[in-house]
């Protein structure tokens, strides 16, 4: 579902008076032992999602700010060193350190949960996990079941863990937290609903659905993962999702560094669990047959 023809001149000229443009910012300092893809470290201009909720993420990585009448919310961060880009973004939407009253998170890897040790220190905020997250960033991604070294981060202590299907309510918003156990065991998809020109928007922020470079056929430490990619792409094609985001933004067709027209060519939830699913069985026979 794009973003409203009508609305875009408001959104630009807000994020005009709110922040400088990100061509004269330079990109985020790579990382020392982990090697990034420059997008993911090249800060974009904020822009308006839905009435409360704002992209303050990167070109290639997403973090969503959702404003409300209790304070804010954090959705995922990007790469360790975003974190003061973070809390800069949120300075100039309003939100200062202490505003910030809860941090969710899609999957624990260095790309995603990598500053929240960092933002959480910085505000106060509790984090909200799932058990099987919750020990791996408790870890900072030490022993990942497919990158046992280099997915490390700051570890970070999760405050509130949640059950599938559960919701984490704030000023009035709810978030309800769905497992969807495919790019890792304890990725977590999130939805709420926010307002658009004046009408009820369902957000789905639908976590990785990925495989990369995986062991999917005879995984000693993982037996079950085929059958856990089944069960969360089926998760994903049942969030209520009148708008998809996905931690890698170009993955629901998102493209952050033209605020003009950031989502040019959306596709839906039950879209992009088919697709993940048919590279997953692409990807499953060509492992099969090498055996």
């Amino acid at each position: 579902m794009p973003i409203c023809a009508r609305s875009l001149p408001l959104v630009v000229a807000l994020f005009a008076a709110l922040a400088p443009a990100s061509a004269a910012e330079p990109a985020l300092p790579p990382a020392s032992a982990y090697d990034s893809p420059e997008p993911w470290r090249r800060p974009v201009a904020p822009f308006r999602i839905a009435e409360r909720t704002w992209y303050i993420g990167t070109e290639g990585l997403s973090a969503l700010l959702v404003k409300t009448d209790a304070g804010a919310v954090l959705i995922d961060g990007g790469l360790p060193q975003a974190a003061d880009l973070l809390l800069a973004r949120m300075r100039a939407l309003g939100v200062a350190p202490s505003d910030l009253r809860l941090i969710l998170h899609s999957h624990a890897h260095i790309d995603h949960a990598g500053p929240l040790a960092a933002i959480k220190r910085a505000t106060g905020a509790r984090l909200v996990s799932n058990a099987e997250s919750a020990a791996l960033l408790a870890r900072g991604g030490s022993d990942d079941l497919h990158f046992p070294e280099a997915m490390q981060f700051p570890p970070v202590q999760a405050d509130r863990l949640v059950m599938d299907g559960e919701t984490v309510e704030l000023g009035g918003v709810r978030f309800t937290a769905h497992f969807t156990p495919a790019h890792t065991p304890g990725s977590l998809s999130w939805t709420w609903s926010d307002r658009r020109d004046g009408r009820p928007l369902r957000i789905a922020y639908a976590d990785s659905l990925s495989a990369p470079g995986y062991r999917l056929v005879d995984n000693p430490r993982y037996p079950r993962i085929v059958e856990d990619y089944r069960r969360g792409f089926a998760a994903v094609r049942a969030l209520p999702c009148d708008l998809l985001i996905t931690p890698h933004p170009d993955a629901s067709g998102w493209t952050p560094a033209d605020p003009a027209s950031p989502s040019k060519n959306p596709i839906s939830c039950r879209d992009y669990a088919d697709r993940a699913e048919r590279n997953l069985d692409e990807q499953l026979k060509k492992q099969r047959e090498s055996r």
